[in-house]
């Protein structure tokens, strides 16, 4: 069974930092692409950030370039997300997801969620003062 399991959410102030990660299991990982999307209340879900399978390529949205950086440790079966200066736009519940056909720009393009199958339960992000 395939399952993904998001970790590191939590309440940070503005201009702090988290680190997200993302662990995978029930699949070879090592094949797959993984995203990570972001929900805010009322907001479509949107692709924040994804990685190719072997990590040698990644995608950001423009909101969140030089802040945020993707990276994957294929041994551990994991994603992550670190997130530096942390914006009160940037609350929003964050899911990842699998893909094995697909690329990186093409995983993250806007409505491209509808077409992923393989999500985790989601780990919230609140930045508040």
């Amino acid at each position: 069974q395939l399952t993904l399991v998001e970790s590191g959410g939590g309440l940070v102030q503005p201009g702090g930092s988290l680190r997200l990660s993302c662990a995978a299991s029930g699949f070879s990982f090592d094949y797959y692409a993984i995203g990570w999307f972001r929900q805010a209340p009322g907001k479509e879900r949107e692709g924040v950030s994804c990685i190719s399978s072997s990590g040698g390529s990644t995608n950001y949205v423009d909101s969140v370039k030089g802040r945020f950086t993707i990276s994957r440790d294929n041994a551990k079966n994991t994603v992550y997300l670190q997130m530096n200066s942390l914006k009160p736009e940037d609350t929003a519940v964050y899911y990842c997801a699998a893909s094995r056909i697909t690329t990186v720009q093409a995983m993250c393009a806007k409505g491209a969620y509808r077409y992923l199958a393989v999500w985790g339960q989601g780990t919230l992000v609140t930045v508040s003062s």
